[in-house]
């Protein structure tokens, strides 16, 4: 049994009530996460070892006043019969819009007695939901980047795109950074990008810095593509990639 802890923090100055879920979402092949109900496929959700089933977590709601903070309690209880490997599911926390006075219900406004007459509220629901993983047993991992190559768009914009490739047993986590020799400011960089044991391959577009030096990504220098760990063995680098700019 294993306890880890997640800090809720209201940073606005309004009271709210949040409500805590735990979720199963799969990776799609351009790095989608999707709610097992949200037209995910069934391909997909058959690639996904959830958690879901044996996380235990409290409180489920809580009130925050403004700059308040709550932690929220998640226990894993996995039984000694699961499978080595990774499981995951998605916390989950979602503001809960204030109940609207009566008076003002779309019912009350057809039956005649609300005086204006029909009226439409949209109240948006605020959330933001973070991987909960729990691994079991030796996992293993093998990352590569492959068809890496200089992007340029009609406006003059370039981008990096490279396909990240996955195998093995569990999820890759991390920091790319994209280089050149000769620039003390890196082509590109994209911090926290993931690839899920659902997902083989992941495609994945950088934006190019546009403060570069002026020749920076000139034909025929070395353009290096590394990615690395953030998650299982921080620093560590999981792939690196060179091609020479055409």
């Amino acid at each position: 049994r294993q306890i880890a802890t997640i800090g809720l923090y209201n940073k606005t100055a309004n009271d709210g009530d949040y409500e805590i879920k735990l979720v199963d979402m799969g990776m799609t092949p351009d790095g989608q996460l999707l709610n097992f109900d949200n037209g995910l496929s069934e391909e997909i959700k058959a690639n996904v070892k959830t958690a879901s089933p044996f996380l235990r977590y409290s409180p489920r709601r809580v009130t925050l006043r403004g700059s308040e903070s709550q932690t929220i309690r998640i226990m894993a209880r996995g039984g000694a019969d699961l499978a080595p490997g990774e499981y995951r599911s998605h916390f989950l926390a979602v503001s809960v819009p204030p109940v609207e006075d009566a008076a003002s219900s779309i019912e009350n406004a057809v039956n005649g007695t609300t005086p204006d007459g029909i009226g439409v509220s949209i109240k948006p629901r605020f959330g933001i939901s973070i991987p909960v993983i729990v691994r079991i047993g030796e996992t293993t991992l093998d990352v590569g980047v492959r068809e890496a190559a200089l992007l340029t768009a009609q406006d003059g914009s370039q981008a990096v795109g490279i396909i990240l490739t996955r195998s093995g047993t569990r999820s890759a986590f991390g920091d790319i950074v994209v280089t050149v020799p000769g620039s003390d400011e890196p082509v590109a960089i994209a911090r926290g990008v993931g690839i899920y044991p659902e997902v083989g391959e992941r495609k994945i577009i950088l934006p190019v810095n546009p403060e570069l030096e002026p020749g920076t990504l000139a034909s025929g220098k070395t353009m290096t593509i590394r990615y690395t760990d953030d998650d299982f063995e921080p620093g560590a680098q999981l792939a690196e990639h060179s091609i020479i700019i055409p």
